[in-house]
């Protein structure tokens, strides 16, 4: 309960530097995606569209008959594309794009908010060189996993669905073993968010301990 209540004491502190953190990790993680996409195909984006996505979520609650379907299908409900369209096909076929998801942006926000506590804590804690760096990479290992499957870039050689994987493939990793690690997305997610948390946790829990020392050592002088 000290350990949680160190962390309360670290989130008040902080607060508005941690939300701030949070969502412009999300915003800038966007705008490097696009960035990716246009370097990788050399190409400016030529569409945008947006989509009406609260009036999309809530025509899913509606129209979906089972409750546990609900969650999954708004997790993939976009609000923005952009991309690359080839009209060489009648209409137009979308090459690439970029899909701004508001549930992954969520889930960036949240990331990008405990990056920013856990520097919280790193930059008060009296933690030896090589501790502090191993934190540090801990810290950067969860940031990866969480970020790299949150990513919704889509491709038409991976069949136009936005995923992560579509960024494995755009770095020359095979087309059909990307999509064969599409499945672990969920797990590599969770190990992230499980990094971050307990290097949190690990941080708070040393902070209490150090107050408790120098209180005990108060105590007694």
């Amino acid at each position: 309960m000290r350990t949680l209540g160190t962390i309360g004491d670290a989130i008040r502190l902080d607060w508005r530097r941690i939300l701030i953190t949070g969502g412009l990790f999300a915003l800038i993680f966007q705008v490097l995606m696009l960035v990716a996409l246009m370097v990788r195909f050399q190409a400016l984006p030529n569409y945008a569209v947006g989509y009406n996505w609260i009036g999309n979520v809530i025509h899913i609650i509606k129209s979906t008959p089972s409750w546990s379907d609900i969650p999954p299908i708004i997790n993939q409900e976009w609000l923005i594309e952009i991309g690359k369209m080839n009209y060489d096909y009648g209409t137009g076929i979308s090459e690439w794009s970029l899909n701004v998801v508001p549930v992954r942006m969520a889930v960036l926000f949240v990331l990008g908010a405990l990056v920013a506590l856990c520097g919280s804590f790193l930059r008060r804690d009296s933690c030896s060189v090589t501790t502090g760096t191993t934190l540090r990479a801990t810290t950067g290992i969860g940031t990866i996993l969480v970020a790299m499957t949150n990513a919704t870039m889509s491709w038409v050689v991976c069949c136009a669905a936005p995923s992560w994987v579509v960024g494995l493939a755009m770095l020359g990793l095979g087309v059909s073993t990307s999509l064969a690690l599409e499945t672990m997305g969920p797990a590599l997610n969770l190990a992230g968010f499980g990094l971050l948390l307990a290097t949190v946790f690990f941080l708070a829990w040393r902070k209490t301990r150090d107050v408790k020392s120098i209180d005990g050592v108060l105590r007694h002088a």
